[in-house]
């Protein structure tokens, strides 16, 4: 599934786009998870700002 999404990204002629991974903390556990977004290219800043 993940080799699928990123021949998508990949795509000429489209609408580009970018894969951000987070590491996102529990603030009960203290644990890291991974969250994974798929956002347009221009508002990759706007993203990792939130």
């Amino acid at each position: 599934m993940a080799k699928k999404v990123v021949a998508t990204l990949k795509k000429e002629g489209g609408v580009k786009y970018a894969k951000i991974i987070k590491a996102v903390k529990n603030p009960t556990t203290g644990a890291y998870t991974f969250r994974e977004e798929i956002v347009l290219q221009d508002e990759v800043n706007a993203a990792l700002k939130n």
